[in-house]
Parts: structure tokens; sequence; C-alpha cells
């Protein structure tokens, strides 16, 4: 059988490795880009249906907070079902609320539906457990982050393109009332056509598929058993609790930043909808690169000074997006806003990939539960933010409270800590998988195929 694979080789789609590391960025920037679509829209949507600030502050949260809920589930479901299947499903089924919102017709119909699409959040999981079950330890970390920056860039994506794909629309002739609907109908048949492609050139692990493997009598181990039994057994790692709440600080800010930036733009210094647009979507972008270096930086430091040097990134990181959350609520100039934007949103995207790159080493026996556990403190910290925001009505003094619950979590990174027997068997793991690496794809010993 394949063993996980020791080296990225983005050229390269003769592998199920590599298909699935391609395939599962694609799916996940797909999901963020009809997840956040309707986000820059928002100035016009809220004069269709003549929105206040607390209604605007409610669908921000509803477009966040089933995510927990599925996040949640997708994790078990992966181990049971496969990520295949579950990622399959995902996109076929969270395209009917993208279609959905385009038909809304109140406040409380788009509301649902905007409820409704949130569950798409939940394809950072399956990304992020597709890749930790296909790639060597050498190389998750940066496996995860770059799969994870380059699907999270879909957010950013819709920020920018939405606008222009309205403009397109209304250059064909459809009636200003109906343009923002219509440019809905892109990224849900994105959804439908990825979903497809997903089911017919991805395989759940690189031995093949779950049931296909089980169906032959083999044992699929490390977290891939099913059942509830592994999402309980992460559940009593107070790890995973306290890298619930890093992501909560990093994540769900981005997630924050993406559902109120452009309307801020456009409300607190006057800029027009493309504009704004640009700007919001120019933090998103940062995670083509940005989650990626996070990632990659864990496993150069992991390399040199062990699983600890992983916690102590996550840490700086965190500490360096907390300070510039409170420089970005300090300042007066759009221009300056733009900066500090992307001075927090640096330090931001690289938190989420450090968090990621840690994520596969803490309990390789309920590797969903933890992904899924994990994955869900992202939401949870962007629903806060919405609440708190609700609290404060304003924006900019949301950022600077949320500078100082950034600075207060990052402590929970240095809380993490390994046994000595579970650092030492990491150690060997990784140090296996680059002997393997070095001589040139030699299957792996049996350790590191059942890790």
């Amino acid at each position: 059988m394949q063993s996980k694979a020791t080296r990225i080789e983005l050229f390269n789609l003769g592998t199920p490795q590599m298909r699935a590391f391609h395939l599962s960025w694609l799916a996940f920037f797909v999901c963020f880009f009809a997840w956040f679509a309707v986000a820059p829209l928002m100035p016009l949507i809220k004069s269709d249906f003549s929105l206040d600030n607390d209604q605007i502050a409610n669908i921000n949260i509803a477009a966040v907070s089933i995510t927990i809920l599925v996040r949640l589930l997708v994790g078990p479901l992966c181990d049971r079902f496969g990520p295949r299947r579950t990622y399959t499903g995902l996109l076929l089924l969270g395209a009917i609320p993208v279609f959905g919102i385009a038909f809304a017709q109140s406040y409380h119909a788009f509301l649902f539906f905007r409820l409704a699409i949130g569950a798409i959040g939940a394809s950072f999981v399956i990304t992020q457990y597709h890749t930790s079950v296909m790639f060597a330890p050498n190389v998750v970390g940066t496996a995860n982050a770059v799969t994870a920056g380059w699907g999270n860039a879909g957010a950013g994506v819709a920020q920018s393109v939405m606008p222009w794909v309205l403009v397109a629309v209304l250059a064909m002739g459809v009636e200003h009332g109906l343009g923002w609907r219509a440019a809905m109908f892109v990224p849900g048949v994105l959804m439908l056509i990825v979903g497809v492609l997903y089911w017919k050139y991805a395989q759940d692990c690189p031995q093949g598929d779950y049931s296909e493997l089980r169906a032959r009598g083999f044992s699929i181990d490390s977290g891939k058993r099913g059942g509830w039994a592994v999402f309980l057994a992460a559940t009593r790692n107070y790890r995973v609790w306290m890298l619930f709440v890093t992501y909560a600080c990093c994540f769900g800010i981005e997630l924050f930043v993406h559902g109120v930036a452009a309307i801020y733009y456009v409300d607190h210094f006057g800029l027009n909808l493309r504009s704004a647009g640009m700007a919001a979507g120019s933090f998103g972008l940062l995670a083509l690169f940005a989650r990626a270096i996070g990632g990659m930086t864990s496993d150069r430091l992991a390399h040199w000074r062990g699983l600890k040097a992983r916690t102590w990134l996550l840490f700086a990181l965190m500490l360096g997006e907390g300070l510039g959350l409170l420089w970005f609520s300090s300042v007066h100039s759009a221009t300056m806003a733009i900066v500090a934007m992307l001075s927090f949103g640096l330090f931001t995207h690289m938190a989420c990939g450090a968090t990621y790159a840690l994520t596969p080493f803490i309990d390789r026996q309920a590797l969903g539960g933890v992904a899924g556990i994990i994955g869900a403190g992202g939401n949870v910290g962007a629903v806060a933010a919405g609440f708190l925001l609700k609290a404060t009505g304003s924006v900019q003094e949301t950022f600077m409270l949320l500078g100082g619950f950034v600075i207060a979590g990052s402590l929970c990174a240095l809380a993490v800590r390994f046994s000595v027997a579970h650092t030492t068997r990491e150690e060997t793991l990784y140090r296996e998988a680059l002997r393997q690496r070095h001589a040139g794809g030699v299957p792996a010993a049996a350790a590191l195929a059942t890790d």
C-alpha cells in the first residue's frame, strides 16, 4: 500500500495525495467564496430590505453560528464515511441555500438562508482532515496551511469579485433590483461543479476509500474508525480546548472581518461599494500566502526544536495579531485603516496556519474529533465578536476590545504541553518521514503507515 506523501509535488495529479491536496483547497475555496459572496453586496441588500444595524448584526451572527454545529458533526462524519463522501455531500447540499438566498423576499427569509449557508463553512474541517490523512509528519503542517490558505482566499476573492459580477449582470440588462440576486447564482453553480469533481477524482486515504477498505477486511485506524467514541475522546483532551480558544482568536477574527469590513469602509470612511470591496478583499487575499507561511514556519521550527516550538510560534503570532487589532481600532483614515488591517491580517492568517500545523499532533487516534472541535472554535469566536458588536454598537470599539481578548487568548498557546512519551513518538515518526523522503519515496515503516 502507498504511504502518506512526504513531499508536496504541486504539478503532479497522478497520486491520490496530490489529487486530494488540490481538490480539497479548490472545494474549500468555492465554499468560502459562496459563504461570503453576499457580504460585499450588503450595502445594496441593506437598502432593499431597509435593514437597521441590529438586523445586520443578526445576519452576521447567523452567517457563522450554524457552522459551529456542522463543524462538530463533519469530523466524526469524515471518520465514519470518509472525506470524499462528506465533502461531496456538503458541496451539493450547501448549494441549495446559496441559490435560495436569491429568492428571499423579506428580512426573515434572508436571515434563514444566511444561517443555512453557514453550514458550508464546515468545509475547512474536511480539507484539514483530508490533507492530514494524506501527508506525513514532515510536511503535514505545510500541506494543511497551504490548502487552508488557498481555500480561505475564496472569502477575499468574493469580497473583491462579487461587486464586479454584479456590474456584469447589470450590463447584461438585468434590472437593478434583481442584480444581486442573479449574481448569487455564480457561487451556487461553482459548488455543484466542484462537488461532481470531488466525487469523481478524490479518494479517502492513500490506500483507497474507507468503505472499500473495510469491506476487504482492513482496519481503518488513526481516528478513522468512525463513531462518537472518537469525538468524545477528543473532548477529554485539554489541548484541544486550548487550540479551540486560539482558533477562536484568529480564525474567529478573520470571519468577523469578512462579515463587517465592506460595510464598515462604506459607512465609516465613505468609500464606494467597489472600493470598499477591494479594501475588504485585500484582507482575505492574504490567505493566499500568509497561512501557508505560518504552517511552513511551524514545520521548520519543529525540525529544529520539536513540538514545543510550534506552540511558541503560535503564541508570538497571536500576540502580534492582538497588537495589530489595537492599532486598527485607533486609526481615522481609510488609507491607514487598510495598512493596519493588512498588518494584523498577516499575523491572523499565519496564526491560523500555525494552529492547524499543530492540530495533527494533538491526538492521532481522534483526528476527526480534534479537527472538528478546533475548527468550531473559529466560529464560536466569530459569533462572540458578533454579539460584542451588538453590545457596543460600534465596529471600531469592537475591534479595540477584540485586540485585548486576542492578547489574553494567546496565553492558551503556551498552555499546550506534551508528555515525553508523546514527543518521542512524534519525533520518531518525523524522522521516519524524512528518511522516506531522502530515500526517494520508499514505503515508510508500518508505524508511519498506521499513525
